[in-house]
Parts: C-alpha cells; sequence; structure tokens
C-alpha cells in the first residue's frame, strides 16, 4: 500500500505542476494572487486567535483553511485558463461536453460541412442538445437539417440547440456545461435510453446508406444525410 501511495503522490504533484505552469502562462499574476490568498486567510483566523487566547489552534486552523482558500482560488482561475486556451480551437465544444456528466450521452460531430462547422449531440434527462460550434450563419441550417433529420425518430422529444459563442444568442464555452445542466428534466432515465437507441439506429441506417462510386452525376444533389459526415 505504502509503494502505491509513492507512485500516484509524484503523478498529482506533477499533474498539479503542469496545471500551475499552464495557468502562469495565461495568468502570470497566479503566484502573488494565492500567496496573497493564503497569508491573508492565515493572518485572519491567527489574529482571531490571539483575540479568544488559542493562538496555536487558530493557528492550525488558520494554515487549513489558508491551504483551501488557495486551491479554491486556483481551480478556478486554472479552469479559467484552460477555457481561454481552448477557446476558438476545433473541437472545443465536445470536449466540454465529454466533461459533462455520466448522465448525458455525448456523440460528436453528428453534423459537419465542408466548412468544418460542426454540430454535436447530447442526450440527457432534459432531452437532446445540439451544440454548433463554427459560423453561425453556416450553423443554422446545419442545425435545422440536423432537428429535421431526428424529427423522423424522436419528433416526441425536446430539442434544444446552442451555438458557442461570445456574441449576442450565443453560449460561452466556459458556461456551455452549466448551460445544459440547469435546462429542465422531462425524461425518465429509461426514455433517455430508448431516444439513444433510435437515434444510434437513425445513424447506422445513414451510415449503411448506398454511396455510389466515382463523381457525382452533372446536375445531381448530394443528400441531406450527406452533411453529418457519417
Amino acid at each position: 500500500m505504502a509503494r502505491k501511495a509513492d507512485t500516484e503522490n509524484p503523478g498529482r504533484l506533477k499533474q498539479i505542476a503542469q496545471t500551475y505552469k499552464m495557468t502562469r502562462r495565461a495568468d502570470r499574476k497566479i503566484g502573488w494572487i494565492l500567496a496573497g490568498v493564503g497569508l491573508v486567510t492565515f493572518g485572519v483566523v491567527l489574529a482571531a486567535g490571539f483575540l479568544i487566547d488559542h493562538p496555536v489552534y487558530a493557528g492550525i486552523l488558520g494554515a487549513v483553511l489558508a491551504l483551501l482558500a488557495m486551491a479554491i482560488i486556483f481551480g478556478r482561475r486554472a479552469e479559467r485558463a484552460a477555457f481561454g486556451q481552448m477557446e476558438g480551437q476545433p473541437g472545443a465544444a465536445a470536449a466540454v461536453l465529454d466533461n459533462i456528466g455520466k448522465q448525458w450521452s455525448i456523440t460528436p460531430a453528428v453534423a459537419m460541412n465542408r466548412n468544418q462547422d460542426v454540430v454535436h449531440r447530447a442526450v440527457g434527462r432534459a432531452g437532446i442538445v445540439l451544440v454548433g460550434e463554427g459560423n453561425p450563419n453556416r450553423l443554422r441550417p446545419l442545425l435545422a437539417s440536423e432537428k429535421k433529420r431526428m424529427a423522423r425518430v424522436v419528433s416526441d422529444v425536446p430539442v434544444h440547440d446552442f451555438i458557442v459563442g461570445n456574441d449576442a444568442g450565443q453560449v460561452p464555452l466556459k458556461k456551455l456545461r452549466n448551460t445544459l445542466l440547469k435546462l429542465p428534466r422531462v425524461l425518465a432515465g429509461g426514455q433517455v435510453t430508448q431516444v439513444n437507441d433510435r437515434l444510434r439506429a437513425m445513424g447506422d441506417l445513414m451510415s449503411n446508406m448506398p454511396i455510389p462510386k466515382g463523381p457525382m452525376p452533372k446536375g445531381a444533389r448530394m443528400p441531406r444525410g450527406g452533411q453529418s459526415g457519417r
């Protein structure tokens, strides 16, 4: 057991160090901020300890609370720095969705166009959520097409759609997870499974459709299913 703990601790310390370096690249004042938070927290608690004539106990409690406060501040600023580096990168929304929790089933890139605008799908107690990342003007018809495609098999399930971005009517990347978690729950666990099965069956049917080889005949139109990138 001791040997196992020895092998795990260096890994955790290394991970913390890497996170700190990543955060410091985007937040140059992180070291001073953490030091200030720790010292102020410890000093306040220790001062209170002198007032009640228990400086030793207050010093121990102050040290614990100082470490806790520093961990909280570090976690928040590290998260902010991570989102700052991810923002604008292809697949950033899919990475956020992958960490939303086990109650959601995530399918990345259910629809895509030639410009690499992508729509991801999440299914949970709130129903179906389509998340687009890319150019908003190109994403809107892509989202509408995906909704129409899904309506063939899940017309009775609520569908929400969001476009990731910082403009009006869009959802910032850092708020995407909380936005989905705040949606009202309307489906039971068994219904979520049924919806997933129906959507996956639809995907399998689309992927198994015969596609003619060679160049497309002149004047022919690409089927709607071709937008899914499956």
